[in-house]
């Protein structure tokens, strides 16, 4: 990385370097700003904040250790034997130890928990919680709450500017010390420099590389491949998880059918009515995600499809207690009262990421990460249910104070109005469209639910060629991305958590451990297997 500001046009001429650049609108990057307060931040985004934010989309909760029945060391053991044998245990009990007092901060912000008549919080229990202990917001409208209300807490802090409408495409810096972000605006084509004292990568994740994903447009791996491509370390790229039962009902992106549904006592059923979970896992609908995933991708395969039965379970209960799950069942012309809904499993989350420390440090200097793109190791093979919300305030807190300490005391900051609007969507050339259909349709078939040597090879192959007709810096970020997810599933030569070969369906007791690449390596390998492929 040797990109400096002087061949690009100033954010704000004339101003001092900001104090923090953030680059991402969504939960991890509005609780780090407001943890900043009174410190100057600058949140670059793609879209308004919130609307393109995986994080106004989650609808089970929050996960935390909260109950007087509950307890910080079982929601550990449980992720960590969610995450199948690598996870950084320190790093989860860091995290779930840390819950209840970020909850506390959401509900300072003003996120309407749901909570007894007593005051008490409402609790429920997903799949491989051993307790209840998901904080939800009407059942299934956690992540829009919880956004709605940091929104409003963060357009009321002077210290916080937010540029919405911006495109990250770069870092700049010299060697391994990252300086600023350059940006492009959304329908133009000159770029910005945002010079900067500290950055933040909070840009989510990569779910819209996938055709069939539960996530916004904007979930498409920008900020990993800026990352990769500044010389950071990956880790986990591999690990992706696909939630077991979004609506196979031709939206793009799927609605989700939150895993709450199956907490309440919802079944899983073929065309023929049979409960396939029975005989597959002791826990049913309820099993870890991979494993549901896996069971339903095997009845679509065979023809036998996949129908979530609300019926009995819940019932005429549908409408008041899951709201969003019920309208998006509606506008596909379904009662989930009386009607079977089809699911099938859809990217949902990515465990890897940009390898950071406990602090959100990453492997360049003067650079953060925290949500979705980060790889703390607290997931491991496969995150447990509710636990990225809380992942993100945790890390983003611990960003937060960690810049605090490293800086000097800070100045008070009244931003100056700036021209932030988002402008036109890019327009981009009939061969990039072509690209981007080709990138997300090899990776769900080839880098999906099931994998092996050939499809992962085919994948690399078909990813390089679309690659080569990209002109923009943001589109040649997606198929980086997508190269260093291919690459890292290639070389785990093994089944564990949300990655399955069937080639290797088996762990290896020799692979229990995270994995690491630089994008100098994935492309000497996607070099290695082109040829070999000719």
């Amino acid at each position: 990385m040797a990109i400096s500001t002087d061949d690009f046009v100033p954010a704000y001429p004339g101003k001092d370097v900001d104090d923090v650049v953030i680059l991402g609108g969504g939960l991890a990057g509005l609780f780090c700003a407001l943890k900043l307060s009174p410190r100057p931040v600058t949140i670059i985004s793609n879209a308004p904040i919130g609307q393109g934010a995986s994080s106004a989309w989650a609808q089970g909760g929050i996960a935390a250790a909260i109950s007087e029945k509950d307890s910080v060391e079982k929601h550990r053991d449980d992720t960590l034997a969610a995450g199948c044998g690598i996870c950084e245990e320190n790093i989860v009990d860091q995290m779930t130890r840390e819950g209840s007092e970020r909850v506390r901060d959401l509900l300072s912000y003003g996120v309407p928990f749901d909570q007894d008549l007593e005051g008490r919080l409402q609790l429920s229990r997903e799949a491989a919680h051993s307790h209840s202990r998901v904080v939800r917001v009407r059942g299934d409208m956690a992540g829009k709450a919880i956004m709605d209300a940091l929104i409003t807490a963060v357009r009321r802090t002077p210290s916080i500017r937010v540029l919405e409408g911006y495109i990250g495409e770069s870092f700049i810096g010299e060697g391994r010390y990252v300086t600023g972000v350059l940006a492009r605006r959304r329908g133009g084509l000159e770029r910005m420099a945002f010079p900067a004292k500290a950055v933040v990568l909070a840009s989510g994740g990569i779910g819209h590389l996938y055709a069939m994903t539960t996530n916004p447009g904007e979930a498409n791996g920008h900020g990993l491949a800026m990352a990769a491509r500044a010389g950071a370390v990956i880790s986990d790229a591999e690990f992706v998880q696909f939630h077991p039962t979004a609506l196979d009902v031709g939206s793009d992106p799927a609605p989700l059918a939150t895993e709450a549904l199956r907490g309440e006592g919802a079944i899983l059923v073929n065309k023929a009515g049979e409960r396939f979970m029975e005989g597959i896992h002791a826990d049913l609908e309820l099993a870890p995600r991979d494993i549901v995933a896996r069971a339903i991708h095997r009845e679509i395969l065979e023809g036998r499809g996949a129908y979530l039965d609300c019926r009995d379970a819940i019932g005429a209960r549908f409408k008041d207690d899951f709201p969003t799950v019920f309208a998006a069942a509606q506008s596909a012309g379904l009662d989930p009262v009386k009607d079977l809904l089809p699911v099938a499993p859809a990217e949902h989350y990515h465990m890897g990421g940009v390898l950071t420390d406990a602090n959100g440090r990453t492997s360049l200097d003067n650079l953060w990460a925290a949500g979705e793109v980060a790889s703390t190791g607290a997931h491991g093979a496969n995150r447990l249910a509710s636990n990225s919300l809380l992942e993100a305030v945790v890390f983003a807190a611990r960003i937060a104070e960690d810049i605090q300490g490293l800086m000097p005391t800070p100045r008070s900051a009244f931003w100056d109005e700036m021209d932030a609007a988002p402008g036109l969507p890019s327009q981009r050339n009939i061969e990039e469209r072509d690209a981007i259909t080709v990138l997300r349709n090899t990776l769900s078939e080839n880098v999906g639910v099931l994998r092996s040597r050939e499809g992962l090879r085919k994948a690399l192959a078909d990813i390089q060629k679309a690659e080569s007709v990209c002109v923009r810096q943001s589109i040649q970020n997606m198929m980086v991305t997508g190269k260093l997810i291919a690459a890292a599933a290639l070389m785990r030569e093994e089944s564990r958590g949300g990655h399955f070969r069937t080639d290797f369906p088996d762990e290896n007791p020799a692979m229990a451990k995270r994995s690491y690449a630089t994008l100098k390596e994935v492309n000497a390998l996607v070099a290695e297997n082109l040829e070999t492929v000719i």
